[in-house]
């Protein structure tokens, strides 16, 4: 349900989202989606909080995955944290944010960071030079979020990135 919300939010926007629409995209009724949350505020926060807690558990595990070569686990873990929001939620989700700053809490607030760190971890593991290497690949992922119109283009790209980086 808070991924479906999440998409809602993104496709028409914060203001343009009703609880209608999301409860319908969510398949439940609006009662039940006012029943489980008190307001919009509330359930983007917690659909936003729920989605960046998912991909960072699952960027860590792909990360620490040592059964698949290294250059495969960051294009797995960049895929996951940014691939799959290339096209319109990667345009609209920002401009949420910034238009209402105070629907974050801190669990969205630090993912970024905390994603950050992760890939730092994982390459300096592998590298000498991996927090360079790491910054790096995320200034490439952020440039390419906003240069592709595809997942299938994004990780094209990183993975020439990451071979050559890495």
């Amino acid at each position: 349900m808070l991924e479906s919300a999440l998409e809602t939010f993104a496709r028409v926007g914060y203001r343009g989202a009703s609880m209608e629409a999301i409860a319908r995209a969510a398949r439940i009724s609006r009662p039940g989606l006012y029943f489980l949350f008190e307001s919009k505020e509330a359930l983007f926060r917690e659909a936003v909080s729920h989605v960046l807690s998912s991909d960072l558990a699952a960027v860590e595990a792909t990360l620490a995955d040592d059964t698949m070569p290294f250059q495969d686990r960051l294009v797995a873990a960049f895929d996951r944290w940014a691939g799959r929001y290339v096209g319109p939620m990667v345009r609209d989700v920002p401009t949420v944010i910034a238009d209402n700053p105070f629907l974050l809490d801190d669990v969205a607030r630090a993912a970024p960071s905390r994603f950050a760190d992760f890939v730092e971890a994982a390459v300096c593991r592998e590298m000498t030079n991996g927090a360079s290497v790491a910054q790096t690949l995320n200034s490439v992922s952020v440039g390419l979020i906003h240069q592709v119109a595809t997942r299938e283009e994004y990780l094209e790209r990183l993975r020439v990135a990451v071979e050559l980086l890495t």
